[in-house]
């Protein structure tokens, strides 16, 4: 009966407020990477270099990393609720603002603040996933949310390069419609978020009270599973660390590629930003594939590390692949396959974090590696662009993937025996019984810091 009344709850879940959390997330992705389809407008309408737009563009996730902790312990306080809201409005008007783009002092400025906005809006909503889903569960929610980003790189595209066919009206390039329309929905999705979003299982309306304490009993992570110790301790803990470095490797080839996909497209022969846009954003489509499939097959191996594996040594094959063929359809079949690898593996690792960490510590702990993953968002970009410049061709950024890919593979073994040893160490601590079983409820909700 437990087991059927928590299957229920988290179907009332998934169904109740899962698709805001996507759309929220689909906003935020359109809103950071549109900047991607206004590259050669702005190097021609306000002059700015392809270094100096991989620096625009990665600049965002330098503050947005800087304020990623901060952000998440404010959440943690105040309430996903409050919070998430706070971030979705704030964003969606300073994207609205970067049609002000006048130089490129400007464009890291409004790129800047846009980064500080949005910062903790993705492990916010990974740590809704720790508050409401069971680790078997979380794979497959965090699946979820990702079709969201992968559905803006795949429809972004298109409704970009729409957007840009305005230049020209009201005296407005094409690049500030797309700046000033896709900002809007974003504050929309805040305000909805404010309505719709409750802070946990017990403030549910669409709960019952069974349900809801189903929900939070399968959601804690087991005591002798915990990461033990204040905040520093779980930033030091080597398992959290090989995550977030391989994690980091992860996000410089996702966010370089995004930002520079269209020019790589381009660099082909394609011509017409509208054209430019859906075969840019149809690689996309590879990336949702990947966001459904994994989660399916890790809950046939139940194992997230050889899936981890399995993407960086098909990213090294697929990216090698590209820079060696010429033919143009078959580079583009490798983007596709490497967008399939290199998103699809993400929820691989929040799953490994998550099983690890609850309460404070996860809030911290999520922000955590996903700062370090941003910095990789910074990274990525910057070296894209530095490639451009010396080769002049926008597909030498292959070269970036590649080589991110063999240090991610290369650190996968090491990540292997980091989490072997944690299961280890863990097995060894007998797990603490609860004097009755209203007591395990709240026994779960302590932060560990506090212990």
């Amino acid at each position: 009966m437990t087991t059927a009344t928590h299957r229920i709850a988290t179907s009332k879940a998934i169904r109740s407020f899962v698709p805001l959390l996507l759309m929220a997330y689909f906003m935020a992705f359109v809103d950071r990477s549109n900047v991607g389809l206004a590259k050669t407008a702005l190097e021609a309408d306000v002059g700015i270099s392809a270094t100096a737009y991989g620096l625009g563009a990665g600049i965002f996730f330098l503050s947005y990393a800087l304020l990623e902790i901060p952000s998440n312990l404010v959440l943690h306080r105040v309430g996903p609720r409050i919070w998430i809201t706070r971030i979705a409005i704030t964003w969606g008007l300073l994207s609205s603002a970067l049609m002000f783009v006048n130089s490129e002092t400007t464009f890291y400025i409004l790129r800047f603040l846009l980064g500080a906005a949005e910062a903790g809006l993705y492990p916010a909503l990974m740590y809704v996933v720790t508050v409401w889903f069971a680790q078997e569960d979380r794979a497959r929610v965090v699946g979820y949310i990702l079709i969201a980003s992968s559905l803006a790189y795949a429809l972004g595209g298109p409704i970009g390069g729409a957007l840009m066919t305005l230049d020209g009206t009201l005296g407005l390039h094409g690049w500030q419609w797309l700046f000033l329309i896709e900002g809007i929905p974003s504050v929309i999705i805040g305000l909805l978020i404010w309505f719709k979003l409750p802070d946990s299982p017990h403030e549910a309306k669409f709960l019952t009270a069974e349900e809801a304490d189903a929900l939070v009993r399968k959601a804690a992570v087991p005591a002798k599973e915990q990461i033990r110790g204040n905040l520093g301790a779980g930033f030091r803990n080597p398992v959290i660390l090989l995550v977030a470095t391989i994690y980091f490797l992860n996000q410089v080839v996702t966010y370089g590629s995004i930002f520079f996909v269209p020019s790589v497209v381009e660099s082909m022969g394609v011509e017409g930003s509208f054209t430019i846009g859906v075969l840019a954003g149809a690689i996309g489509v590879g990336s949702i594939l990947g966001v459904l499939v994994f989660p399916r097959w890790l809950r046939r191996t139940g194992n997230e590390l050889p899936l981890i594996a399995l993407a960086s040594a098909s990213t090294v094959a697929f990216s090698a692949t590209f820079l060696l063929v010429q033919i143009s359809a078959l580079q583009y079949l490798m983007l596709m396959l490497s967008a399939f690898m290199f998103t699809g593996v993400l929820p691989m690792f929040w799953s490994i974090a998550m099983a690890r960490v609850s309460g404070k510590m996860a809030a911290a702990v999520l922000a955590f590696i996903n700062t370090i993953g941003l910095t990789g968002g910074f990274v990525g970009p910057y070296l894209f662009g530095i490639a451009e410049d010396l080769s002049g061709d926008p597909a030498a950024g292959l070269v970036v993937v590649l080589i991110s890919s063999v240090i991610s593979l290369a650190l996968t073994p090491i990540l292997v025996r980091a989490v072997r040893r944690s299961s280890a160490l863990t097995a060894e601590i007998p797990e603490p019984r609860a004097s009755s079983p209203a007591s395990d409820v709240p026994a779960t909700q302590v932060d560990v810091e506090e212990r």
